[in-house]
């Protein structure tokens, strides 16, 4: 699976069936471009047991809002539409495959 860039008006449709990876960021954060290439490895490598979903939080503020997000990146698990983990700032891959794997 491809990793989709979802907005304030489609983020809860895509968060709604499964295991989902919702990655708050934006253009000119740091620690979110290096995150960029992680998230791509664990979509290459879990994209069948996992959906991963970039929101760029300075376009889309109403869904940052409604979620606490006060600083990028935050990576919010959610399972069936249900908020099940969250992890702020740049983790290495292992880091997120085990959050992942606890959901899964």
């Amino acid at each position: 699976m491809a990793i989709t860039n979802v907005t304030d008006q489609n983020f809860k449709q895509e968060t709604a069936d499964g295991l989902v990876l919702a990655d708050f960021w934006a253009p000119w954060c740091g620690p979110c471009k290096m995150i960029a290439p992680v998230l791509e490895e664990l979509d290459a490598e879990m994209g069948d047991k996992v959906k991963i979903v970039k929101l760029d939080v300075d376009e889309n503020q109403e869904t940052a809002g409604n979620y606490g997000v006060m600083s990028i990146p935050t990576l919010i698990v959610f399972k069936d539409g249900e908020v099940v983990d969250k992890v702020i700032g740049f983790q290495p891959k292992e880091a997120l495959q085990e959050v992942l794997q606890k959901h899964a």
